[in-house]
């Protein structure tokens, strides 16, 4: 049985709305957010009760084409040393309705390693 992109998008949806029902960014623990399209990943720090975005990072801007395990990780690392910058020790993980397997762990675990806690 074959798939269509449609469908596979739409799971990941409403995964990712059943997701969010429950994780809330507040001012001492925001929310961080993962988007993964086809060739960049993307991540925020959202506090959801006033709808703020105070840091983003992307492998928009990155030299290189692929993006790996490797790759996520320094992301991730690059992403943790901004939010402790600003202040925080805390953070919400929000999986963006993707397997926490692979890229996404990877982002988590590279956060994790700057000193964050997630």
């Amino acid at each position: 049985m074959k798939s269509s992109k449609k469908t596979n998008r739409l799971a990941r949806v409403k995964r990712h709305l059943r997701i969010r029902k429950k994780l809330i960014g507040t001012d001492q623990r925001p929310r961080v957010s993962v988007f993964k399209s086809n060739k960049n990943i993307y991540l925020q720090l959202i506090i959801d009760g006033e709808g703020k975005t105070l840091a983003s990072e992307s492998t928009f801007q990155m030299t290189e084409k692929s993006i790996n395990i490797n790759k996520s990780k320094e992301i991730g690392i690059k992403f943790g040393e901004k939010i402790s910058k600003l202040g925080f020790k805390q953070v919400i993980f929000d999986r963006g309705g993707y397997l926490y397997h692979g890229n996404v762990a990877a982002i988590a675990d590279g956060i994790r390693e700057s000193g964050i806690e997630v």
